[in-house]
């Protein structure tokens, strides 16, 4: 029978950090367990270290709407996309905080808009192969009533787009495939597919 490599078949023959700015890099050369009990030659790669972080659809179950958020992003631009994204609320986890801290912040921060409860969805690895960061996903209940506007840390120079969006609207782009953040994209799959079980539970209350 093939066995999986466990967490200590992993031989780490160096680390160091290649570039710190705004955020990190970290070469490494290593070592890892094959399948069949044999070893990998050696591996260099960097991996780009920029934290881990939470994020939440929001949602009003009483309206059947979502309240979302379009910002900016550099990333999405240098890869030839649309750098307007349409997104869930997120954040970086800092020291000292839970996810579920930094959804509640977040949501207040992007969309003035405050979690009642949140609903917890996945915690996945945003792209493992290059960088460490995680994302904790949740679906929050909020309310949408008045929700709209400019949000945003101006410090932090976020300039972020609100609002409303009903469910067909989400669903329509989601078919459409114009939802191109992972975080946006997971979250919307993973609300239509569990929908009767949330408005089971959230109408109820």
């Amino acid at each position: 029978m093939v066995q999986t490599p466990g967490s200590t078949d992993i031989d780490i023959l160096e680390k160091s950090t290649v570039f710190q700015g705004y955020f990190r890099v970290d070469a490494y050369r290593l070592r890892h367990g094959h399948f069949d009990g044999g070893w990998s030659g050696e591996i260099r790669r960097e991996v780009f270290e920029r934290g881990h972080a939470a994020a939440a659809l929001l949602y009003d179950p009483a309206r059947g709407a979502f309240v979302m958020c379009e910002q900016f992003r550099v990333g999405a631009y240098a890869a030839g996309m649309d750098p307007w994204q349409l997104e869930i609320v997120a954040g970086v986890i800092e020291d000292g905080e839970t996810p579920d801290e930094v959804c509640r912040r977040e949501a207040k921060e992007e969309s003035g808009r405050a979690i009642s409860e949140l609903w917890p969805i996945q915690r996945y690895l945003v792209s493992p192969g290059g960088t460490s960061e995680s994302i904790y996903l949740y679906l929050g209940r909020v309310s949408a009533e008045g929700a709209g506007g400019i949000f945003g840390v101006a410090g932090e120079n976020e300039h972020i787009r609100v609002s409303v969006m009903d469910e067909a609207r989400l669903r329509a782009l989601m078919d459409a495939g114009e939802l191109s953040n992972a975080a946006t994209l997971i979250a919307a799959q993973w609300f239509f597919l569990n929908r009767e079980q949330i408005l089971t539970k959230w109408r109820a209350k």
